[in-house]
């Protein structure tokens, strides 16, 4: 089954001339903790279109996370509905999720989760078995500057590097949409400014909508979008006259 089969007839495609990729209307996201009820999202509504690049900010505990999660398919909603190219997610069952996540969203975390035992390489192609247009791992790896270390592992490899074979192992299944959870949160400025080359580059490169979460406003001048969130709601939305390259950033 084709889980883009069909369109939802009151999701717009196009927005001043600009194909929408993602719609979240009112969206809210409640945790239970014991006798307390959590607000992590209250009422957010927003979209990100294609090719862009855009940074979600804000502070620890604003929401942003739970509304990635949300938009990648990782996590659902109290309420409110959110849209995926026509498609309803929050319909989906389990099984559509899944195909959702596997072919047409890769994922970047604030910790790399490569399996020690496997090569950079070895790690990337762990995704090109199950995708369904996968992209050399070594081309893939290349995207991320990493050609020179594709046969090390992650022990024999910075930080930063295990990174980049994360991001480079997060395109390798050739996604329409890159989501980026605090990128750079593990590493210091010099390997976190070629992290986010890198995740520039793929941007640029390969036109993959992009979304980076960070409490970092300095990497805000990167975006092409800043969507600014306080206490699970969107409180502003800016755009770059002018976009900084990585190593322009000064912290």
């Amino acid at each position: 089954m084709n889980i883009l089969s069909h369109e939802v007839a009151d999701m717009p495609a196009v927005i001043d001339g600009r194909e929408v990729v993602f719609a979240a209307r009112d969206l809210t996201k409640v945790y239970h903790m014991g006798e307390v009820d959590v607000h992590a999202l209250r009422g957010v509504d927003l979209e990100l279109y294609a090719g862009e690049f855009v940074v979600l900010l804000g502070p620890s505990g604003s929401g942003k996370s739970t509304l990635l999660n949300i938009l990648g398919g990782l996590d659902v909603p109290t309420s409110g509905t959110v849209y995926y190219r026509g498609q309803q997610l929050t319909e989906f069952d389990d099984a559509a999720l899944t195909r959702y996540r596997r072919e047409h969203v890769g994922f970047v975390f604030q910790f790399y989760n490569l399996i020690p035992s496997l090569t950079a390489r070895e790690n990337v192609a762990l995704v090109t078995d199950i995708a369904a247009r996968p992209m050399n791992p070594s081309d893939a790896l290349a995207l991320v500057n990493l050609t020179d270390r594709q046969n090390h592992f992650p022990a024999q490899l910075s930080g930063g590097e295990q990174q980049r074979v994360a991001i480079a192992r997060a395109v390798a299944k050739n996604p329409a949409v890159l989501l980026c959870d605090e990128p750079t949160g593990a590493l210091d400025v010099h390997t976190g400014v070629l992290v986010l080359e890198a995740i520039s580059s793929i941007n640029e490169q390969l036109g993959t909508t992009t979304a980076v979460i960070t409490h970092n406003a300095v990497i805000a001048d990167m975006a092409d979008r800043v969507i600014s969130i306080s206490d699970g709601k969107i409180v502003h939305v800016h755009r770059n006259a002018r976009k900084c390259a990585a190593n322009e950033l000064t912290w």
